[in-house]
């Protein structure tokens, strides 16, 4: 191989310009004829050609330079690179060249490149679409093509479809033509310059709602058949979406149309693509009246989040795959803000804390890797979709914010992306525009943050010199902690000469230790508004601010922060359970939602560390604590009641009757089922599920395949998974690998089942003995989320069995990730180890 074949990047010699697409997809044979003609500029002279393709049958290829064509005397697709290689028969000088590639493809069924989906329609007839998803490397099993995202080009799409079929692409239909062989032909505006992986068609049985005028920007729901119900809410939320972000960025939408189409089976959960943007079905079809809060949540969220790609991602994109964070965090970062905007009674930047949280849980670790970090092959690129690129690049956006001031840091972005549009960009880029608008060295306050991986944990102390505050790195190992350092913008609150008041302090930490101006038992906080990212060790005076009355010293966002940071600290050995359970039993007059979600998470922590009578007891503590809050609400939602203090009393129902086995709770559930208040429906399935048997496993079962609706249907095929019976939870496991679930679903119903108090063994067994024909069936990026649920399994001896089989059976595409699951299960071994006993004994003793 010569260096060129093995550089990860492709040469520069030829500089994409323009495509022109033409494919002619037969759905019928899962088949496809295309031809791609690509303009180029030929940057360094030349007599090879190299660019991406993979799995195309190549029938000709047509080059011409200067007014002539040009010979192609070898051509060569290198399988294992996905590269074409074309020998030239002369050199080509620098100036424009013409490509013209025919070819053939197979309409794949591996949710990848140009792929098949299906659903049955009223008849129950099953048909058949195409559709595309391209990023991370896959434009390349759709058509030759620099498939890097650097090499920005327009894009100019054909479609030649069956009559009775709809086509979309990127852009508006600017013209059909009905052929001699009935079938149509219809052309495509060309695309605005941009990447490969951005490009999107789908062809299929079809519709589409009427468009809304979003400020001349038409704005249309494609779905299957029978779904038109289900679209007003994505319509709404789009049309908030456009506005609002073209108001943000100060920049119009940069394209001429906007879909959002549901996809019946679909890898991730939605695709930016631009101005076709893909969905599952469940994060943009849903009926508000059937649907949870969360799950209402849930689509705005991602709508949202997609369309903020359209300028950042978009309009302006990553050089090379290590700045993906570039892309997914900020899009992270506004979708909270404009579904914020949105829906200002979701409070969404309180439940922020739950995504910050996600992120602390993996960035704690060990295995844990920087926000950004060399990528060389496409395994790479792909592993780069996670908690850490998404949750952890988002917080540390959001502190950021916070630190300058929002209209300080919004001046900055426009500036960033008026400046780079239409361009590529690294994260310097970022910082040095973010800098020039707001006067603050934000590339070294930001590049530990972004550079290595990690957070510090900050800690308060007396100290003969006075009162100190501290950083060190924080890791749920201690032994595997070091002597990195972040710059820290604390933010600090202490307590105010009137009861419940309470003023501010900022300090920039750069160093390990640094005086604190106040005594520390006045600090209430130090993390206010939760919006830093680093952990604290809790203060006699921070628990005492929850005693006496933490709505009036401390918001919501400070309290989920204190009980977060009690149960990390207890998984790290330096508290012990029975410190994070008198924790918990302080929140005993909490009100708010996000809260009582960590207390719940905690709780469960704590209950799978116990048995028999020693979980019996813990039961009866939580019941104490949860029983109050719950007959505080009532049972059933009140007249006008907000969605908050709904989800609020669905939480308190699951925690009692999935944790806590209240059998009042557990028995009312069984008749809540069918309750009109869906988020309160939602919570009692669970519940039922978690005590179900046979008999309520085949009723559960056929409400998942009776569901008219995405919600109803997800939310009913998870529950399958939840039950206590191992031998139903091997059933359904087993059904992943049969058409009576879609590939999209499966990972994530094993994910769920290993983290199954009784079935979790036997779901692990089942992924074992079926690892190749999972491996075979699942979408490759969902191989290592499947895997996450295997930190449930706290057993020493299945923990050693989990971690001889992966090292055995690697996945390239997410190698990382399952590194971070393997240590997550170590510490859950060894916190069980280290605290079952000494916490059964506490629970179990008088004074408890």
């Amino acid at each position: 191989m010569t260096v060129a074949e093995t550089d990860p990047r492709l040469p520069a010699d030829i500089v994409p310009r323009h495509y022109e697409l033409v494919l002619e997809p037969d759905l019928a044979t899962c088949t496809f004829a295309g031809t791609a003609t690509i303009d180029a500029e030929v940057a360094h002279p030349t007599d090879t050609i190299v660019c991406n393709a993979a799995e195309l049958d190549i029938d000709d290829i047509r080059v011409e330079a200067a007014g002539e064509v040009v010979e192609v005397g070898e051509l060569r697709l290198d399988a294992d690179t996905e590269r074409l290689h074309l020998t030239l028969g002369r050199r080509l000088e620098t100036g424009p060249v013409r490509l013209v590639f025919t070819y053939r493809g197979t309409i794949n069924d591996r949710l990848r490149g140009f792929y098949r989906s299906s659903y049955a329609d009223a008849d129950g007839t099953e048909r058949t679409l195409g559709v595309t998803q391209f990023q991370s490397t896959d434009a390349r099993r759709a058509f030759p093509c620099w498939d890097e995202p650097d090499r920005k080009a327009t894009f100019a799409v054909t479609l030649v479809v069956e009559p009775g079929l709809l086509a979309v692409s990127n852009t508006a239909e600017i013209a059909r033509e009905t052929l001699d062989d009935g079938r149509l032909r219809v052309r495509f505006a060309p695309t605005m310059p941009m990447s490969t992986y951005l490009v999107a068609w789908v062809v299929g049985p079809l519709e589409v709602t009427d468009p809304v005028d979003v400020d001349g920007v038409p704005l249309r729901v494609v779905h299957r058949p029978g779904r038109h119900d289900q679209t007003a809410f994505a319509l709404d939320v789009g049309a908030h979406a456009l506005r609002w972000f073209a108001a943000y960025y100060d920049i119009p939408y940069p394209s001429d149309k906007v879909d959002l189409v549901a996809i019946p089976d679909f890898a991730f959960g939605a695709m930016e693509n631009l101005g076709c943007v893909t969905f599952r079905e469940v994060l943009v079809l849903v009926d508000p009246a059937r649907a949870s809060q969360p799950e209402l949540q849930a689509v705005a969220d991602v709508i949202d989040h997609e369309l903020a790609h359209m300028w950042f991602g978009d309009l302006v994109t990553m050089r090379w795959w290590e700045g993906i964070w570039l892309n997914e965090a900020f899009a992270t970062f506004m979708e909270t803000a404009c579904t914020d905007a949105y829906r200002p009674d979701w409070d969404v930047w309180t439940t922020f804390c739950r995504a910050r949280a996600a992120a602390f849980a993996v960035d704690g670790l060990a295995t844990t890797r920087p926000i950004e970090y060399p990528v060389v092959t496409p395994a790479d690129a792909e592993d780069m979709f996670d908690v850490l690129t998404y949750e952890k690049g988002a917080s540390v956006v959001r502190m950021l914010e916070r630190y300058l001031g929002a209209e300080r840091f919004r001046d900055g972005v426009r500036h960033y992306l008026r400046r780079h549009a239409h361009a590529n960009t690294a994260t310097d880029d970022l910082w040095r525009a973010i800098a020039e608008t707001s006067g603050e060295p934000v590339a070294d306050l930001m590049h530990g943050w972004i550079h290595q991986g990690g957070h510090p944990l900050i800690e308060l102390a007396d100290t003969p010199d006075g009162p100190v505050v501290r950083q060190r790195h924080f890791t749920y190992d201690p032994d595997a902690a070091d002597e990195r350092r972040w710059a820290v913008p604390l933010r600090l609150a202490v307590r105010g000469a009137d009861a419940g008041s309470r003023r501010e302090i900022r300090l920039l930490l750069d160093g390990f230790e640094a005086p604190l101006p106040v005594d520390v038992d006045a600090v209430v906080t130090a993390n206010v508004d939760s919006s830093g990212f680093y952990r604290v060790v809790p203060t006699p005076a921070m628990l005492d601010a929850v005693a006496d009355g933490a709505a009036t010293v401390l918001n919501a966002a400070e309290r989920h922060a204190l009980v977060d940071d009690t149960w990390a600290l207890t998984r790290a050995g330096r508290l012990s359970a029975a410190d994070a359970l008198a924790t918990v039993e302080r929140f005993g007059a909490e009100d708010d939602l996000t809260v009582w979600q960590a207390l719940a998470a905690c709780c469960a922590g704590l209950d799978r560390l116990v048995d028999g009578a020693a979980r019996r007891a813990l039961q009866d503590r939580i019941r104490a604590l949860a029983r109050p809050a719950l007959e505080r609400l009532g049972l059933e939602p009140a007249p006008g009641e907000d969605d908050r203090t709904r989800e609020r009393r669905a939480t308190l129902v699951r925690l009692l009757g999935a944790v806590a086995d209240d059998p009042d709770i557990v028995d009312a559930c069984r008749h809540l089922l069918d309750h009109t208040d869906a988020t309160l429906a939602a919570a009692a399935l669970t519940v039922v599920a978690h005590h179900g048997d046979a008999d309520d496993f085949a009723r559960i079962r056929r409400r998942f395949h009776d569901a008219d609706d995405p919600q109803t249907e997800q939310r009913h095929l998870r529950a399958l998974a939840d039950f206590p019976d191992p031998a139903l939870v091997a059933d359904v496991c087993a059904a992943t690998l049969t058409d009576e679930i879609r590939s999209q679903d499966g990972p994530y119903l094993i994910r769920r089942a290993l983290t199954n108090r009784h079935a979790g063994p036997v779901a692990w067994r089942f992924v074992a003995e079926n690892w190749d024909e999972l491996v075979a069936r699942f979408p490759s990026n969902s191989i290592a989320r499947m895997l996450e649920g295997i930190a449930a399994l706290d057993d020493p001896d299945l923990a050693d069995e989990v971690a001889a089989f992966l090292a055995d059976h690697p996945v390239p595409q997410g190698d990382k990730q399952i590194a971070q699951h393997l240590e997550s299960q170590r510490i859950a071994v060894a916190l069980r180890r280290r605290e079952a006993g000494p916490f059964a004994d506490r629970l179990l003793s008088p004074s408890a």
